[in-house]
């Protein structure tokens, strides 16, 4: 599983970690990628979406529907 998120478009961002001598090694940093089932009533079935912490509190707010037709209007396949 890709850590990106299907709503937010969230990726992993790339860095350095600096060790107490100061030496440089690269490092990612991941978003917090979660699997989650919602049920959509206008198709009546599941869909299993792969969110971030915050595209999962969007979700919330704006309804499994709507958040659905933004992933697709993006040209994500649900």
């Amino acid at each position: 599983m890709s850590a990106h998120c299907q709503l937010t478009g969230a990726q992993p961002g790339f860095g350095k970690t600096i060790s107490h001598s100061h030496r440089r090694t690269s490092r990612r940093f991941d978003p917090n990628i979660q699997r989650k089932r919602y049920w959509l009533a206008s198709e009546g079935r599941h869909v299993r979406l792969t969110l971030s912490a915050k595209g999962i509190k969007t979700v919330d707010v704006i309804g499994v529907e709507a958040a659905v037709a933004r992933i697709r209007a993006r040209g994500g396949k649900v």
